[in-house]
């Protein structure tokens, strides 16, 4: 694991404190998919992370599938999530496309900040940009905190 990555993950084991054992750190579906995070601010709840754009990605179209664009999203929200707030769990996801995500981007860079707090309610936000800052996507995400 990369600097930023040990650090992240060593925030959220001090987080969860005894609970750790209950979760898989990084996230294995994180690791398939190559993240690597590369920046973070637990204080302001934000969390950016970078997933490269591989050919077993692409649809017919030879754009990176939607669904492994919103599992990038998901994988940057999830420990987001986890970083600013009791264990929750994601209730609604949604993402609207604005332009593809190709091969000759390299990779694409997750974006993702807490945007509110109601109860056990969070609201995060999160841009999809490619590697010369244009947005290929946007995604708003309603998470259920389980306990306090």
């Amino acid at each position: 694991m990369d600097e930023i990555t040990n650090e992240i993950v060593a925030a959220l084991q001090e987080r969860l404190g005894t609970r750790v054992h209950e979760f898989l750190l990084p996230p294995p579906s994180f690791t398939l998919m190559q993240g690597t995070f590369v920046d973070y601010d637990v204080q302001d709840g934000r969390l950016s992370a970078r997933f490269p754009v591989l050919e077993q990605y692409l649809n017919p179209y030879g754009a990176m599938q939607g669904g492994l664009i919103a599992a990038a999203v998901d994988n940057t929200l999830g420990p987001l999530s986890m970083l600013v707030a009791p264990p929750n769990v994601t209730r609604r996801l949604e993402i609207t496309y604005s332009r593809p995500a190709t091969l000759d981007m390299d990779y694409i860079t997750v974006s993702a900040r807490l945007a509110s707090r109601d109860g056990r309610w969070l609201e995060f936000r999160a841009d999809v940009r490619d590697s010369g800052g244009t947005r290929l996507a946007r995604a708003k995400a309603r998470h259920w905190i389980l306990e306090e």
